[in-house]
């Protein structure tokens, strides 16, 4: 069996989960075809029994103007795989936003230019981007405009709807003029077809961002007068109320609200029938109070056939409590899958393990850690709540500053503009206060082995949440003082005045850069160089090299070798001076030339997960370096091993809990396992050489090293070298 937790970009499972529900939606009006009448007054009896929900209910009306959505070939109808269910929620789903590439893309409906396709379709709203990224329905097949899909379905005592142009004063408007333009400034693109346009999108939220349902407006043809997005808009809010997107049982809202006047308007004869209060006003605002931001949606799904929460009831395995079924069918063709290895029987002991370590891996000093270590964690509000929504935290978000603010590109290249006037931790910053305070005088006088030594010494509150980002610099601090030591006590590491390490299969981190400028506070007296190497890096970016010196304010370009900057950390540290040096290379770590590292290091591997590790583990093989890695489950690591022994017959360590893991629980889809970003940590074991032995890997719990000093700094050392070499002179 094989999970993707912590692997998928969690925006394509809130994609996934928008398709299905729309996808449901739309079948179910289909039906209701037949006796109209009887089935809309059954329905309405239905709603009006249901319980009341005590939130506010928004029904959004949310224009598009300027982005539409290309399809590639892939994407075609025909014999070609096309981009189907099977493509999001299948038995090997996308990992990445870039998988879908050759599939969809967007493009502008205004100009033709697809520079900012993705920033004016992220400003209507997460839904719709998320939404329009997966437009194809069932059987593999890609969604087509309005005339392929099932007749609208209206209250009784509604006409129907006839094809018209949109003019509501929302922005729903089509010119025609205009659409007929688009063809001629769209040739060149990828398709041959004219792209689709979501002209308009019904979304149905309550007042804390939960969405409950979501309704798409395609194309001209599918273009709606606003006198007649009443019964569309009615059909939607049956359907959120009968089967609510969001978690929860089907309910009805004490009260409703609208974003459109004339909409508004035109409901007030229709949501009485249902037992729902209208307020007296339209919405004139996007939200209907200041901190109203988009929840964490992620509703479960059946491991075997992907179905969600609102479409069937879904139940944990009995015995070990770790996987999602909707049913016994599921369950029994998941116990007796073939062959026996990936079978639910085989790996149903080790789940019920993993689940026993949920208390331990959610046992962290911070006050927050009750709320973002349970599994029904609204990450999206706790970022916002705390104003971080700028800098790096947008990295960690689905959400997308609006108009003006601030914002810091998904995998941008460090450049000039990110060393900000030499203050290396503005982008770990939020809306308030400054959340890393300056910089200790004095080095650190131990060796930290827990966050809550660290934020003693670093002056942090344990009510901060700068863990989240400092996880990375603070997972390679661990590996360089406690485990390279233990696991490799002849390398000497901690009295190395240098050292190169091999960050492989980056991505995430490197789009933090920023934030390894803690490695020079807590290791002030060693030069570091750390390679980012993967193929997943911008390749604009590659063979760039950045030097990081802490002595003084001012930046300054090399020219030839890339950007040395050197950055104020705020106090002036005591001891030698020592340099971070940041070198890209964007490709894979088995087509990496240069000298040999002294440390490799990866973050949440996932070694089955991508083809290129079945070279470039054998490359490790062949070099024999200190290889670590962090996993964000058990699962991962068991998996990992096994993979490590098909590529190259070695093997892993026992993995053991990361003390800086991340503090914020990573929620699955199919399963209730315990996944935290770097939450285990493992080396690789090599095969032995001809005539060697096997290096025995840790036990399952080591005990740590005694903390020792930090090292001697540097001038006093080479003080000491010089005395020893005098009395050799003398003879």
């Amino acid at each position: 069996m094989e999970f993707v937790s912590g692997y998928r970009d969690e925006f394509l499972d809130f994609a996934a989960l928008l398709f299905g529900w729309f996808r449901k939606f739309v079948a179910e009006k289909g039906t209701m075809g037949t006796n109209l009448e009887g089935r809309w007054r059954q329905l309405e009896t239905q709603i009006r029994r249901l319980p009341q929900d005590p939130a506010l209910w928004v029904l959004h009306v949310l224009p598009n103007r300027s982005v539409g959505i290309s399809l590639g070939q892939g994407a075609e109808p025909g014999p070609g795989p096309g981009l189907g269910a099977s493509r999001l929620l299948g038995d090997e789903p996308p990992l990445h936003l870039r998988d879908l590439s050759p599939y969809v893309s967007f493009v502008s409906l205004e100009d033709g230019e697809e520079g900012e396709e993705e920033e004016d379709e992220e400003e209507n709203g997460k839904a719709s981007s998320g939404t329009e990224k997966v437009e194809p329905q069932g059987g593999g097949e890609p969604a087509r405009p309005s005339r392929e899909f099932p007749q609208e379905a209206k209250p009784p005592a509604e006409s129907q709807v006839t094809q018209q142009e949109t003019s509501c004063d929302t922005g729903c408007r089509e010119d025609r003029g205009e659409d007929e333009k688009a063809p001629e400034k769209r040739k060149g693109r990828r398709s041959e077809a004219a792209p689709l346009h979501l002209s308009c999108l019904l979304l149905v939220t309550d007042e804390h961002g939960t969405i409950l349902g979501i309704d798409l407006l395609m194309d001209g043809s599918q273009s709606l007068a606003t006198e007649n997005l009443a019964p569309r808009a009615y059909a939607l809010l049956c359907h959120s109320m009968a089967c609510p997107m969001g978690s929860g049982d089907p309910r009805k809202p004490r009260q409703l609200t609208v974003g459109d006047a004339h909409l508004h308007r035109d409901l007030e004869s229709l949501v009485p029938r249902l037992g729902v209060k209208l307020a007296k006003t339209p919405m004139r605002t996007w939200g209907p109070r200041p901190g109203f931001t988009f929840a964490s949606l992620r509703a479960r799904t059946c491991h075997v056939c992907h179905k969600h929460s609102f479409e069937v009831k879904l139940t944990p395995c009995p015995q070990c409590g770790a996987v999602l079924y909707c049913g016994e069918a599921c369950f029994q063709a998941d116990w007796h899958r073939c062959p026996d290895d990936v079978s639910h029987r085989f790996w149903c002991p080790r789940l019920a393990a993993f689940m026993e370590r949920a208390g331990e891996l959610a046992s962290l000093p911070f006050t927050y850690t009750a709320e973002v270590t349970s599994e029904t964690f609204n990450k999206e509000a706790f970022l916002a709540s705390r104003g971080l929504t700028r800098g790096y935290w947008t990295q960690l978000s689905m959400l997308i500053p609006g108009p003006g603010a601030p914002r810091t590109p998904w995998g941008s290249t460090p450049s000039l503009s990110h060393l900000l006037n030499g203050d290396p931790y503005q982008l770990l910053q939020g809306d308030g206060p400054a959340l890393m305070p300056p910089v200790p005088l004095d080095p650190p006088r131990s060796l930290f082995g827990s966050w809550q030594d660290y934020y003693t010494w670093r002056g942090l509150s344990l009510d901060s949440p700068m863990a989240v980002l400092l996880t990375y610099p603070l997972t390679v601090y661990y590996v360089i003082t406690h485990l390279v030591p233990q696991s490799f006590p002849e390398l000497n590491i901690q009295n190395k005045q240098s050292l190169k390490i091999h960050v492989v299969e980056a991505g995430k981190e490197f789009d933090l850069v920023m934030v390894f400028w803690e490695l020079l506070v807590l290791l002030p007296h060693v030069a570091l160089e750390l390679q980012f190497v993967g193929d997943s890096l911008p390749p604009e970016s590659d063979q760039q090299h950045f030097t990081m010196q802490r002595d003084g304010p001012e930046v300054s370009v090399r020219p030839g070798s890339g950007v040395s900057a050197r950055l104020s950390s705020g106090t002036k540290e005591k001891g030698g001076r020592r340099d971070l040096q940041i070198r890209v290379s964007t490709r894979s770590y088995h087509l990496l030339q240069g000298p040999k590292p002294d440390l490799v290091i990866g973050f949440n591997s996932g070694f089955g997960l991508k083809d290129t590790w079945l070279s470039s583990l054998p490359r490790l093989q062949s070099l024999r370096v200190p290889a670590f890695f962090t996993e964000s489950s058990e699962y991962g690591c068991v998996m990992d091993d096994q993979a490590m022994a098909v590529a190259t017959g070695g093997g892993t360590s026992s993995p053991q809990p990361n003390p800086f893991r991340s503090p914020f629980r990573l929620r699955a889809a199919d399963n209730c396992m315990p996944w935290y970003c770097n939450a285990f940590i493992f080396h690789l074991v090599y095969k032995p050489a001809q005539g060697g032995s096997v290096r025995s890997a840790p036990g399952p719990a080591p005990r740590p090293p005694t903390p020792a000093a930090p090292p001697v700094p540097a001038r006093r050392r080479r003080g000491e070298k010089k005395a020893a070499r005098r009395p050799r002179r003398r003879r």
